[in-house]
């Protein structure tokens, strides 16, 4: 039901995720959501907690192999960006749907905020060998550019998508201060 739930946000947005619609995606009978989830806020926050636990998965695959050095780096990241618009686009579009449904429902800022520091704390331990004085200030930058650049690929995905030349150069400029 949760991975039906994100295939609804991402393709309809918040204002979709119903009950029903989660039910219907997932092909379950009626009212199985809701006896899984007895509220909307409780269906809500087990997609936040499933899409943690997909990410992790992403992560835990796309960076096996810490970062030699800044091309790597970039090249890895390049790869996140490209995952999160083209196969993991309907799981990036959910997260979005629900980083702006925060803004109206600041209760969700709590869990967003801690999924947001175990995506930093993956990111400092990946990146300590490469930025030993600042490994965190660093992926914070690297992540904000990749939500970025994912959500103007999202949003505009006629334009041609090469993530990777906006990477080098930030990781270049940040590693070198």
């Amino acid at each position: 039901m949760l991975a039906a739930a994100v295939e609804v946000l991402g393709a309809d947005g918040t204002r979709a995720l119903t009950y029903q619609a989660v039910d219907t995606e997932a092909g379950v009978p009626a009212g199985t959501t809701s006896n899984c989830f007895r509220t909307r806020d409780a269906l809500v926050r087990g997609v936040l907690a499933h899409l943690v636990e997909l990410d992790r998965a992403d992560w835990d695959r796309f960076t096996r192999i810490p970062p030699a050095d800044a091309d790597a780096l970039a090249s890895a990241l390049a790869g996140l960006a490209r995952h999160a618009a083209g196969p993991g686009r309907a799981r990036t579009r959910a997260r979005f749907a629900l980083f702006l449904e925060a803004a109206a429902r600041p209760e969700l800022t709590d869990l967003l905020a801690a999924g947001r520091e175990a995506v930093l704390d993956w990111g400092e331990q990946w990146l300590a060998p490469l930025a030993p004085t600042a490994p965190r200030e660093l992926y914070r930058r690297l992540i904000g550019h990749l939500d970025g650049v994912v959500l103007h690929q999202l949003t505009f995905p006629a334009d041609p998508f090469d993530p990777a030349p906006g990477f080098r150069a930030l990781v270049r400029e940040s590693t070198m201060d």
